[in-house]
C-alpha cells in the first residue's frame, strides 16, 4: 500500500469509527452529562475538566466529538456563546493564559481565530459572531506534538 492509500485508509477508519467513539461519550445507564431538549449540554465540566467556559456558553452536543474526558480529551467542542462576541473573545483571550495556556496566534475579525498551548495540548478556537442570532465557537483540542502524515504524490 502506497502513502496516498496509507492516509485514504487511515482516513476512512477514523471516519467509520467516529460516530462510534462518539456514542461512548454517553455510554452507561445514566448519560453523564445533562442534554437539553434543544441539544446543548449544561454541565460540560466532566467532559472538558477544568477548561471554563464563558458564562451562558453552551454546547452543540449534535455538533460536538468529544474522545476521553476530564482534562485529557481531544477533539472538537461546537459552542453557542451568546450574542455578546466581543465578550467572549475577550474571555477566551484572557482566562486562558490565566490558566498557564501561552497564545501563539491571535487574529480578530468577523471569524476570529485564537491557538494556545500549555504543555502537550494545543486548543485552536475558531469563533464567529452571529451578531443578533448568536455567536459560536469552535474548539479543537489536540495533542501538541502529533504526527501529521503528509499525503506523497503519487
Amino acid at each position: 500500500m502506497n502513502g496516498m492509500h496509507r492516509v485514504l485508509w487511515a482516513f476512512l477508519v477514523t471516519v467509520g469509527l467516529a460516530p462510534g467513539l462518539a456514542g461512548c461519550v454517553n455510554m452507561g445507564s445514566k448519560p453523564s452529562v445533562a442534554v437539553g431538549p434543544d441539544g446543548k449540554m449544561q454541565n460540560p465540566v466532566q467532559l472538558l475538566g477544568q477548561l471554563p467556559l464563558p458564562p451562558g456558553a453552551a454546547i452543540r452536543a449534535e455538533q460536538s466529538l468529544i474522545i476521553g474526558a476530564g482534562d485529557n480529551w481531544v477533539g472538537r467542542v461546537m459552542l453557542d456563546v451568546g450574542r455578546d462576541f466581543d465578550a467572549a473573545y475577550r474571555f477566551f483571550l484572557e482566562t486562558y493564559p490565566a490558566q498557564g495556556w501561552t497564545v501563539v496566534s491571535a487574529v480578530r475579525g468577523k471569524t476570529s481565530f485564537l491557538v494556545m498551548t500549555r504543555q502537550e495540548r494545543t486548543a485552536t478556537f475558531e469563533m464567529v459572531d452571529g451578531g443578533m442570532m448568536g455567536s459560536s465557537v469552535s474548539l479543537t483540542m489536540a495533542p501538541r506534538n502529533a504526527t501529521v502524515m503528509l499525503p506523497k504524490k503519487p
